[in-house]
């Protein structure tokens, strides 16, 4: 690969590099509502507290069946549902796994995730344990995206100044603050998105 104008990628990794697909058969299954799993997992305080390791992924999948069996009131159910979900293996987009493949050994690589302490785990179920040089994970850093520390410490982690990283995430709020940081951001909608930054060519926003 030509080398590209950045010095590092920092990428995220849900919504660019895996996409999870829709719970509605598993929690018709289990006999939930569609969204019922949604509704509590990603809602704070339960995705806070995982997302910054204040509490364990099995913690934060406990405290889920908690909530889910007292909204519905079946500890069956929602059992049933946390097991289907947590079982469910997410889409990997290849194409963008074949750039991050061929930009390793040009330009340092890393994941920056709003992750729960189940990731690496993750990442090796669907054979993307390798996929970068470094996996900066906010769970171990007990700070979340967009907090400017995340970006600080990505930065650190690869040995690249801010100026000149290239931050890809498809949350607006997280290219925003990346720009802040000092990055240069792009807002990730398509595999085409990243490789168009790659060559200094892609369009902010």
């Amino acid at each position: 690969m030509t080398e590209p104008p950045f010095g590092a990628l920092l990428c995220d990794i849900d919504g660019v590099l895996r996409h999870w697909p829709p719970l509605d058969e598993i929690e018709r299954a289990a006999g939930l509502p569609v969204g019922a799993v949604a509704a509590v997992a990603f809602t704070p305080p339960l995705i806070d507290a995982a997302i910054t390791g204040r509490t364990t992924d099995a913690e934060w999948r406990a405290a889920i069946v908690a909530e889910l069996a007292a909204a519905h009131g079946s500890a069956d159910a929602a059992e049933a549902a946390v097991a289907g979900w947590s079982a469910v293996l997410p889409r990997v987009d290849h194409e963008v796994v074949a750039l991050l493949t061929a930009l390793r050994g040009v330009i340092p690589v890393a994941l920056v995730s709003n992750a729960t302490t189940r990731l690496d785990e993750d990442l090796a179920r669907i054979g993307l344990a390798d996929v970068a040089d470094a996996i900066v994970n906010t769970s171990a850093l007990g700070v979340a995206k967009p907090d400017p520390r995340v970006y600080a410490l990505a930065a650190d982690r690869v040995g690249v100044p801010a100026a000149r990283c290239l931050f890809v995430d498809d949350t607006e709020a997280n290219v925003v603050a990346a720009r802040a940081a000092g990055m240069t951001g792009v807002h990730f909608r398509t595999a085409a998105d990243l490789r168009l930054a790659l060559t200094g060519t892609s369009q902010p926003g």
